[in-house]
């Protein structure tokens, strides 16, 4: 596999992924934060270049220190022919098969090629699938008009509010200050591992809120180091009324403006969810989200 690491090339990869979406939306997204300031200490492998066809994200070896930290050391993948995968999956040097990891991609037919070369390094698999959720200017993304390098911080937040003047709510960002509330109602949180996460993604990522008459987070979304927007969450108080709807809609306004692509995943979806992604201007997409939670035999959880 070949490291890319030169600016231009990596300019050039995400133009070219764009033309893959939404297979290659997990991977575009990581790029996209690479490209700007590369804030989560990533780096990009292509088994070749130019005419690649695996593209495979991964933490720098300095961030992956801990050997349990599953939060940290994740995949993403995508592949212009996902069965012939395996053979690059099973370099040793490519993944840190020793370590508790995730692989994460859009494609469902990257399984086979992820459990062979799991299973020669002796390591345990658990799947999971969720629906892909996107919207209809994500379709339609055209990298070429956002060349400059700059990171999210400078291109600051949108200066319109939401505020209503029942509920005297005020739409805002989130600050690192919230990592613990986030972390307290985040179903795949609730452990020091996941808070370090969360503190990292609201101090460099795109996030939103709604604050409470209080000033206190009511409602909230934050994005992950592949543009995966998540974590969704409102008080219980103040759900059923419409507010995470216009909290998503104001933060898709601000990622449009500045070109962020973006996308949601939920594990069991039904017609209510559906429903609700409707009003946001969202549709589900067949490729699905897909991950693989690998463990080697020595940290396989009881």
């Amino acid at each position: 596999m070949i490291l890319l690491d030169n600016s231009q090339k990596l300019l050039t990869l995400y133009k070219s992924l764009a033309r893959s979406i939404p297979e290659s939306l997990k991977v575009y997204g990581s790029v996209y934060h690479i490209n700007h300031g590369n804030p989560f200490n990533m780096e990009v492998l292509v088994d070749s270049w130019p005419d690649y066809q695996m593209v495979i994200i991964r933490p720098q070896i300095q961030e992956m220190t801990d050997d349990m930290d599953s939060y940290t050391n994740v995949y993403r993948i995508f592949s212009k022919d996902p069965q012939k995968s395996q053979e690059v999956l099973k370099n040793c040097e490519i993944i840190n098969w020793k370590q508790r990891l995730r692989i994460q991609g859009l494609q469902e037919s990257l399984d086979e090629g992820i459990r062979a070369a799991a299973f020669s390094n002796s390591v345990k698999v658990e799947y999971s699938r969720a629906g892909l959720f996107i919207t209809e200017d994500i379709l339609k993304l055209n990298a070429s008009n956002k060349s400059k390098l700059e990171s999210w911080v400078e291109t600051g937040h949108p200066a319109d509010e939401f505020e209503s003047e029942t509920l005297n709510l005020k739409y805002a960002q989130l600050d690192v200050s919230h990592s613990g509330l986030v972390n307290d109602n985040w179903n795949l949180g609730k452990n020091e591992r996941s808070l370090r996460y969360i503190n990292r993604c609201i101090g460099a990522l795109p996030t939103a809120c709604m604050l409470g008459p209080e000033g206190a987070p009511i409602s909230w979304l934050t994005m992950d180091p592949s543009c995966e927007a998540g974590m969704a969450y409102s008080m219980e108080k103040y759900r059923r009324r419409g507010i995470m709807v216009q909290l998503m809609l104001r933060f898709r306004k601000y990622l449009r403006q500045n070109n962020i692509p973006y996308y949601f995943s939920k594990l069991d979806v039904n017609e209510k969810y559906r429903r609700f992604m409707g009003q946001y201007g969202g549709f589900e997409v067949s490729c699905g989200w897909h991950q693989w939670t690998c463990y080697p035999q020595n940290l396989v959880p009881f």
